[in-house]
């Protein structure tokens, strides 16, 4: 496969995201005047009802899984406050997704799409009808409905921009340097070997093998496959045997601008029949219950005697971190399928090859980001072929191809 990126291979998600972290006392400072503000929200049942102080331009609705959810999408609109949740619905929640577009999102007890909608004859009112539907239903299709065109808000005629950083990343940390073509331009990944330092993660009672060390050793066979294919830059969050706070790794990723983040790890288990590496990508409901035990134990690596070394405080709003991850979160799942197809030409995968779960290391909002489990270090074969030179090149060749495909997907898509 012989592919070149150019100077324009910033990808489509990248720059949606640069604009996505807005804080809502900035946006709302910004909105224009003649705007119609969301002043009252009524949910009977299955039915919806969104009030407007002025008119709007449109509204758009989709259905979201994980949890179930309804988003509505204002166009010429300002977000109000809260809702009052009956029905299907638990729960309200209102933000300013940009300068013209307020959204609400409409928690739901189970997974539903708005089967009908229409605004009211004086266009200050939008009626929703929900209808309940099994989750293999649920597509992200949009449905759109426009106002009486007498009664329309007239699109801004100057168009503003906040661009906040959503949350800051610490800083603490030294930047890793960056390998690969000089070109700016090009993709920069970011590999994360986990663990490090006072933390060995899983010791494997085969040969007594430490985490940290195995995946450090892996992390650099990556990077080194990466520089040899010359098509995209890299950087390791750690080269040496030091330790690193969850959010510190993903906050590298996210203060060089990465355009993918790969964290890498090898798991232990009770059963030393276990065998095979997995996918995981980030949901806040876990795939099944190993996926949730292992995102527990991970996650754990930023307690030392019961003192939480993490940040604790949140960036922004639920509800502006949800709208950003979205994006997020689906190219995440895209690149977790073809890391998947390269990587099992090279490497043996579990049944289920792509998991869940709600990693911290996972949870840049603006940076796709998967972490790759490679194996089990209780599993004497998987030990030998971690621990080989020869089984960290085939590791490294299929990432390596993976993000390769990935990012000339990218570019096909230009």
């Amino acid at each position: 496969m012989n592919f070149d990126f150019t100077n324009k291979v910033a990808s489509r998600h990248k720059r949606i995201m640069t604009f996505a972290a807005l804080f809502a006392s900035s946006i709302m400072a910004l909105n224009p005047a003649n705007a119609g503000s969301v002043n009252r929200i009524d949910t009977d049942g299955s039915q919806i009802i969104v009030s407007f102080d002025d008119f709007v331009e449109s509204a758009a609705t989709f259905s979201l899984l994980g949890p179930d959810r309804i988003a509505v999408d204002i166009k010429g609109g300002k977000a109000g406050h809260g809702g009052r949740a009956t029905g299907m619905v638990k729960a309200v929640r209102q933000g300013q997704y940009d300068i013209n577009t307020a959204r609400i999102v409409f928690d739901l007890d189970r997974p539903a799409i708005v089967s009908s909608g229409k605004f009211s004859k004086d266009g200050r009112s939008l009626q929703l009808k929900l209808q309940p539907v099994g989750s293999y239903a649920i597509k992200n299709g949009r449905k759109s409905f426009l106002p009486p065109l007498q009664f329309r808000a007239e699109p801004p005629k100057q168009s503003y921009s906040a661009k906040v950083p959503l949350g800051r990343p610490k800083d603490s940390v030294a930047l890793p340097k960056i390998s690969g073509p000089k070109d700016s331009n090009r993709p920069l990944v970011v590999i994360d070997a986990g663990h490090g330092g006072h933390d060995p993660g899983a010791i494997s009672p085969h040969g007594s093998q430490r985490e940290k060390n195995v995946t450090l050793a892996i992390a650099k066979a990556i990077r080194d496959r990466l520089i040899a294919g010359g098509r995209v830059r890299v950087a390791l969050t750690r080269e040496t045997d030091k330790f690193l706070v969850l959010e510190e790794r993903y906050g590298i990723a996210r203060r060089l601008e990465a355009d993918l983040f790969i964290s890498i790890h090898a798991d232990a288990a009770g059963n030393e029949s276990a065998h095979g590496a997995t996918v995981y990508t980030l949901a806040e409901v876990a795939s099944d219950r190993e996926a949730a035990k292992f995102a527990a134990r991970e996650n754990k690596s930023n307690i030392i005697n019961g003192v939480n070394l993490g940040g604790t405080g949140k960036d922004v709003s639920s509800i502006l971190i949800d709208l950003t991850q979205r994006e997020t979160m689906n190219v995440s799942a895209d690149f977790a399928k073809l890391l998947h197809r390269e990587g099992s030409r090279q490497m043996t995968f579990r049944k289920t090859p792509h998991k869940f779960g709600s990693f911290v290391v996972l949870k840049a909002p603006d940076t796709p980001s998967v972490l790759l489990e490679t194996g089990y270090l209780t599993n004497a074969n998987d030990v030998a072929f971690l621990s080989s030179r020869a089984g960290r090149s085939k590791i490294a060749n299929g990432v390596g191809s993976a993000i390769e495909a990935h990012f000339a997907r990218k570019l096909a898509q230009r």
